[in-house]
């Protein structure tokens, strides 16, 4: 696999730098990072969220001689990870993340994805870390959310998030470059990054986000959707009701599965090949949701309504959103109206991955000058095939 090597000096952090980031980077050379004012946001198995990688076959990180000692030695990792620096010594505290290596790390998130065609599993893991949050609970960080816990062993066993430890493992070399970042952030931005670097919309998102220190504090298995329940439309309330979201959330963030394929050996749902995925790009197989599948558009909705290709994926959990009476209202409108899909994606990604998390500041670091400008344009994936 062509992936990027970075060499990094090592060393021991100390507990004193915890979260730790360039204290004068915000202020120096970084004009385009700025603190926004507070933003009030309201709070919402498997295979839901199961946007597939479609990179190449990735070793269980456990192979990995870089990171295989987060397994081997839990206690190690443990203290490692509860230092914020994963193998590197930080600057003295300022903020959660340092925002000009937020937006270097984004480019190497780019290179990434040029490279590796893994959009959809970036946006799974993303989504599966803020996934567990719980409005009914105040205390941070047992109400879950978007707090850099899926980094564990523990959280990545949990079965809605088999496969994930590929997209850890993508990650790891750029965690390493940019100790100032914390997995939190990391998470987040690569999964907004994939989004927009796929044809999606920009999304107006912030960062800071603290990390959990350890494996302790991750939160219990069961608290992510999902794909066949008993009765979906009820299923999908429950699960996105108790983080705050409402219908119009659900069905619009459900378009995400616009990219990615389902791996019945990950999610038990699909098909081991279609002949929209039996050459890539990446490793083969599995079953998408749409043709273009590394193609952000509205495809997913006229897919579903249309029902027509059998070698196109629909779970229960899809159907659903063209059966209920209330779902289906924002279904039809995305399927007619990309524009409007869009705009409301954008939204309830920045929400969704806000959930649960604490900032540092508390107000969030943006780390583009107009996050709503409409001015810098995404070129759709032009490898994503749509070979017959």
């Amino acid at each position: 696999m062509a992936e990027r090597v970075f060499l990094t000096a090592s060393s021991r952090p100390l507990p004193s730098q915890q979260h730790t980031s360039t204290a004068m980077a915000l202020f120096s050379g970084a004009a385009s990072a700025r603190i926004i004012p507070s933003v009030s946001l309201s709070s919402s198995t498997r295979s839901f969220f199961s946007l597939s990688s479609s990179s190449s076959s990735l070793q269980c990180l456990r192979s990995s001689p870089r990171i295989s000692h987060l397994f081997l030695n839990q206690r190690r990792a443990e203290v490692r990870f509860s230092s914020g620096g994963y193998g590197t010594v930080s600057a003295p505290k300022s903020f959660a993340s340092d925002p000009d290596q937020l937006k270097s790390a984004r480019e190497d998130i780019k290179e990434l994805l040029r490279s590796k065609f893994c959009h959809p599993i970036l946006i799974r893991l993303g989504w599966h870390d803020a996934g567990t949050y719980n409005k009914n609970i105040e205390e941070w960080p047992q109400r879950g959310g978007a707090n850099g816990s899926l980094r564990f062993e523990i959280e990545l066993k949990h079965g809605a998030n088999a496969g994930l430890v590929n997209a850890l493992k993508l990650l790891q070399p750029i965690k390493d470059k940019y100790s100032g970042v914390t997995y939190a952030d990391l998470f987040q931005l690569a999964g907004a990054t994939a989004v927009e670097e796929a044809g999606g919309p920009k999304l107006p998102m912030k960062y800071g986000r603290v990390d959990v220190s350890g494996p302790e504090q991750c939160p219990e298995e069961g608290r992510l959707p999902d794909a066949g329940p008993p009765s979906p439309a009820d299923h999908l309330r429950q699960v996105f009701y108790r983080m705050g979201l409402n219908d119009k959330e659900i069905v619009v963030l459900s378009g995400a599965h616009t990219l990615g394929r389902s791996r019945p050996d990950r999610s038990g749902w699909g098909k081991p090949e279609t002949k929209y995925t039996k050459d890539g790009p990446g490793a083969p197989g599995g079953q998408s949701w749409t043709v273009q599948w590394l193609k952000f558009d509205n495809s997913y909705f006229k897919d579903i309504k249309e029902k027509k290709d059998e070698d196109l994926l629909v779970l229960p959990t899809d159907a659903a959103l063209f059966e209920d009476p209330s779902f289906k209202v924002y279904a039809e409108k995305y399927a007619e109206d990309q524009e409007a899909f869009f705009k409301d994606y954008a939204e309830a990604h920045a929400k969704l991955s806000n959930l649960g998390a604490k900032f540092d500041p508390p107000e969030g670091i943006v780390i583009d000058e107009s996050p709503n400008a409409g001015a810098e344009k995404f070129v759709a994936a032009k490898y994503s095939t749509g070979k017959e």
